[in-house]
C-alpha cells in the first residue's frame, strides 16, 4: 500500500533527531517510546523521543530551539502542543505527512508511563502510579447525556451535529466495554481488542447516511448498548436507569424547527413610586 513517505525515510529522521538529542548538553534524558521501544514499528507508526530537560527553567528555550530544528532542518510545515503538569508534548508534522512526537519533560520526571519505553541517555526513574481507569459510572453518566443531546438534536432536525452525539453514546459504551474486559478505555485503542462478538452489538450504532430516520435507528442502538453494557456492569440503578436512558432513544420522526413568531408584547407599567419616611 503506497504512502507518502518511505520507512527508510522515516528512519533516517529518527536518526538524525536521536543523535541531535544525544548531542544537546541541556538534555539530561533521551528515551524512544511507542512501538519504536520495543521494536514493533509497522509502517503506520510516527516518531515518538522522550526529551528530559536537565534545568526546568530552560524549558522554553528548549522547546523553542528544538522547533527551529524541525522547522529549519527537517521542514515541519506546523506543530501542536499538549499539556500535562510540566511536561509539553510536541507533534510535529512534515510535509511527507510522517509524525514525529517529542515529549520534553523536567529531569526529575524523566520516567516511562508505559511499557513501551526505552532510554538512550540518563537514568530514568521508577514508573509513576498507573493513569486513573474511566469510571463506569461516569461514562454511563456522559452516554446518557450525549443521548439526551442526540435526541435534541433529531428533534431539532439538527442532524450533523446529531450523528456526531450518537457517535459520542457509541464511544462511551465502548469504553465501558472496555472497562469490562480489563482493557484500556483512553484513545479508543484497544476497542479492536475486544471479542468479535462483543463489537458485532455495536455495528447498528453507526450512523450510516445523514437522513433522519437512518440517524434516530443508529440512536435507538447506540442507547441500547450503552443500556446493555450500563446493566453488565452493575450500575446500581438499574432497571429505573435502563427504563429512563432507553426513553431517551424516542425522538421526534417529524423533527420542525421551532416556529418563529411574533415577540410577545409586554406591558409597560408605571413604576411603584417608593414612599419616604415621614
Amino acid at each position: 500500500m503506497a504512502v507518502m513517505y518511505a520507512e527508510d525515510d522515516r528512519a533516517a529522521l529518527r536518526d538524525a533527531l536521536i543523535a541531535a538529542a544525544l548531542r544537546d548538553p541541556r538534555l539530561s534524558g533521551v528515551a524512544v517510546c511507542g512501538s519504536m521501544a520495543v521494536a514493533g514499528e509497522d509502517i503506520w507508526s510516527d516518531i515518538d523521543l522522550v526529551l528530559a530537560v536537565a534545568d526546568s527553567s530552560r524549558l522554553g528555550e528548549v522547546l523553542a530551539g528544538w522547533t527551529r530544528l524541525m522547522v529549519e532542518d527537517h521542514g515541519a510545515v506546523h506543530h501542536v502542543d499538549m499539556t500535562s503538569g510540566r511536561k509539553v508534548y510536541r507533534a510535529f508534522l512534515l510535509p511527507s505527512t510522517l509524525e514525529a512526537d517529542l515529549n520534553f519533560v523536567p529531569a526529575d520526571e524523566f520516567r516511562p508511563d508505559g511499557p513501551k519505553f526505552r532510554a538512550l541517555r540518563g537514568d530514568p526513574l521508577p514508573p509513576g502510579p498507573a493513569a486513573p481507569t474511566d469510571d463506569a459510572d461516569h461514562l454511563i453518566g456522559m452516554g446518557w447525556l450525549y443521548a439526551q443531546q442526540a435526541r435534541a438534536c433529531l428533534g431539532r432536525g439538527r442532524l450533523w451535529q446529531a450523528e456526531r452525539m450518537v457517535a459520542r453514546v457509541r464511544d462511551q459504551a465502548l469504553a465501558l466495554a472496555c472497562l469490562r474486559h480489563n482493557l484500556p478505555t483512553a484513545y479508543g485503542a484497544a476497542i479492536d481488542s475486544l471479542p468479535r462478538d462483543v463489537l458485532e452489538a455495536f455495528k447498528g450504532s453507526v450512523v450510516r447516511s445523514m437522513e433522519a430516520g437512518e440517524a434516530r435507528r443508529a440512536h435507538k442502538s447506540a442507547v441500547a448498548v450503552l443500556c446493555a453494557e450500563a446493566q453488565k456492569a452493575g450500575h446500581t440503578s438499574g432497571d429505573s436507569l435502563a427504563a429512563a436512558v432507553t426513553a431517551l432513544a424516542n425522538a421526534p420522526s417529524d423533527p420542525r424547527p421551532p416556529r418563529a413568531g411574533r415577540p410577545r408584547r409586554v406591558r409597560a407599567t408605571e413604576p411603584r413610586r417608593a414612599s419616604l419616611p415621614e
